[in-house]
This record gives structure tokens, sequence and C-alpha cells, in this order.
């Protein structure tokens, strides 16, 4: 039956408030508005990103909400005043919209785009519209998108359409984790050959950085993780090295310096946590060393001491490792069909929806890269 302009029902699994187990329920998805295209998903995955609005407290007064956000699917109906997609399209939802009418979407020295913000849940009062419901209730959309749903609407301006060639079950790690990690190393740290780097946190993200730092030419890469299985991943995707930072029993800072003649070139954060990003900026060289924030958190402030960067340290920060929203994920999905980038490797789990909270527990205590939901 033609499902255009109409209400579809579907399943998706819903969280109806914090730290408990989602509920794969019945839910009703609503046309595309002006601007919109509603999606069939076909394969979405489980980021730390999706556990950080599950599990905190203070986030409670979003609920219910679907989450999901690294997905990719295809196009099955458009709304008003869409042009760039089709029904069959197929599609990766960005978690960084790229309007390209905004000051910032005309500026290169940004990625980011003024429209963005309007999907995220950055306010618990104001939140996006949705066009989820389920039981009557409003469902919340997590950054606009709701992934671990069958069917799902999003704004035009946070849509890339990709080669048809694609396998959706792979390149939906593009829109979230891969990119962020990938994108850190080569476009907001700008890794050069030669150079020395520090990978902190080896899930998705930092395994994606240890592969950005490879590919932009680096000849040591020291990845360092708390669970010692992670190495052989590591090396897989490129490090030289590999520090457990429980078999010393000085700061691991100092031990990456003594390991690196001073400290390295660059240093990526993929963790989350205040005590591991200032970790890696104290690994980098204080004269020229540069070190990158790829991980998310609103739990501490962040605080180092003057002299640790007055000398000629940078820390930075990145939202999607710096890409430009669309034109970022169209490119790593392209290098991928090349062969320049890996995505399989990065696949521990393949899991379907009804599956969703021991897909959420493998994430949460570490036993899976990356656990991919397949609908179909």
């Amino acid at each position: 039956m033609d499902t255009v302009g109409k209400v579809i029902k579907c399943k998706a699994a819903v969280a109806w408030e914090p730290n408990k187990p989602l509920v794969v329920e019945e839910i009703e998805v609503e046309p595309p508005e002006y601007g919109e295209v509603r999606i069939k998903i076909v394969a979405t995955s489980v980021c730390h990103t999706d556990l950080y609005y599950l599990d905190e407290d203070h986030w409670k007064n979003i609920f219910p909400m679907v989450l999901g956000h690294e997905a990719s699917g295809i196009v099955e109906s458009v709304g008003p005043g869409v042009t760039e997609f089709q029904q069959g399209d197929k599609v990766i939802p960005v978690v960084l919209a790229q309007c390209r009418e905004c000051r910032f979407c005309k500026s290169p020295k940004t990625n980011h785009c003024e429209k963005a913000w309007e999907v995220f849940p950055h306010s618990k009062t104001v939140l996006p519209m949705s066009k989820l419901r389920c039981k009557g209730k409003r469902l919340v959309q997590l950054l606009g998108m709701s992934t671990f749903s069958e069917y799902t609407v999003v704004k035009q301006i946070a849509i890339a359409k990709i080669d048809p060639v694609a396998p959706l079950d792979k390149v939906c790690l593009i829109g979230c984790g891969v990119g962020t990690g990938f994108g850190g190393a080569v476009n907001t740290a700008k890794v050069q050959p030669g150079s020395t780097c520090a990978v902190f946190g080896l899930g998705a993200v930092g395994l994606a950085a240890v592969m950005g730092c490879k590919a932009a030419g680096a000849t040591r890469i020291i990845a360092v993780d708390i669970n010692p299985g992670k190495s052989e991943k590591a090396e897989m995707f490129g490090a030289t090295d590999f520090v457990n930072p429980k078999d010393h029993n000085r700061p691991v800072s100092q031990v990456i310096c003594e390991m690196t003649d001073g400290g390295v070139d660059y240093s990526l954060e993929c963790v989350g946590t205040v005590a591991v990003m200032r970790s890696a900026l104290e690994s980098c060289s204080p004269a020229w060393g540069v070190s990158v924030i790829l991980g998310w958190t609103e739990r501490d402030e962040l605080v180092t001491r003057p002299g640790d960067v007055v000398a000629g340290r940078t820390w930075k920060g990145s939202i999607f490792g710096g890409w430009k929203g669309i034109d970022g994920v169209i490119g790593m999905v392209n290098a991928y069909l090349d062969k320049k980038i890996k995505l399989d490797e990065f696949i521990t789990h393949t899991l379907p929806l009804g599956q969703i909270n021991e897909a959420i527990e493998m994430m949460r205590s570490g036993r899976c890269i990356r656990a991919v939901l397949n609908f179909q």
C-alpha cells in the first residue's frame, strides 16, 4: 500500500524514562512537512552519545524519546519544497546539519551551521518538534533524527544522498563515530606526515582517529586504553604502540612523554572525561603539541594550569571531526567505496531491533566496538 502522505505505523525502541531499558513499541510516524524527508531506516548502530542522553539524569525532562542517530536508509517520501531528494534515494542522516546558507556554512573556518542547533536537545524545556507519537504522547527525536525506528522524519539540511552502490549496513557508521574520529585527525588536528600521535580511548571514535592519523602519514601512533583487548584492534587500524594506563604507577602523560622524547606532536581524546582530556593535553610537546577533544561531557568543568599551554601547546575542540556535515559524509562514503578507509572492521555485532537493549549493554560494558541493528 502506498504510504506517501499518510501516517505510518511501525516499530521503534522507545526510551520512556532515563536509566531504564528501551521498549519496542508500535509508533506513528507523520508525513514530512515543508523541507522534510521521511526515511525508511535500513541500519543503525548504537553510539555512546545515545547512552549519554539515556543515562544522564539531568536530561530526564526530555523523555519519552527515541534514540539513535548513526544510521542509513532509503527515502520513502518528501515534503513540499524538497528538490534534492526523491523516493528510493539512499541516504545518511547527519549529526551536524549543513544548510549552505548561514554565515557558518559559508565560512571555511568552521563546520557549524546555525540551523543545526535547532534539533539538539540542548535545553530541557525548549525541544525540537517531533513527527513521532506513541500512545498519544509526542516522542522527542534525538538530534532531530531518532533512528531506533523503522521510519523517521528528518530535515533535508541534515541528510546526505549517497552513492546507490554503498552498502547501507556499513556506511551507517560514517554518520557519527567514524566521521568524528577520522575527521578529528585529518581536519581538526591536521596531522602531518612523519609526526607522532597519541589517541586516548579505543572505541569507534578512537579507532577512527587512529585510522585518520595513519592516513595523514603519522609514523608513530600510540593507542591508549585501559582495556588490553583493544590492542589488537588498534594495530589493525594503524597503531604502532599500545599503552594501558593501569600498567604504570605514574601518570600516562609522563609515560608517553618519556616514550617520545618530550611529548607527541598530536593527541586526540576520544573518551569524554575531563581527566583524560587533560592527560591528552599533557602528553603533547609543550612547545608545539596540538591536542583535540573529541569526547563529549557536561558533568565537570575543564581546567588546566596556564603553564600547560602558554609555552606553545594548542587545545582544540571538534564537533563531527570538523566535516561540513553533508559534504563530509558524502566524501567519506566515496572514500570507503574507493577502499581508502575501513568500516567493516568496526562492526563486531549485528542484531535485530528487538535486541536493542543487548546492544546497549554491550556498548556500556565495552564488549563491542559497534553493534549494528539491521532492519531488513
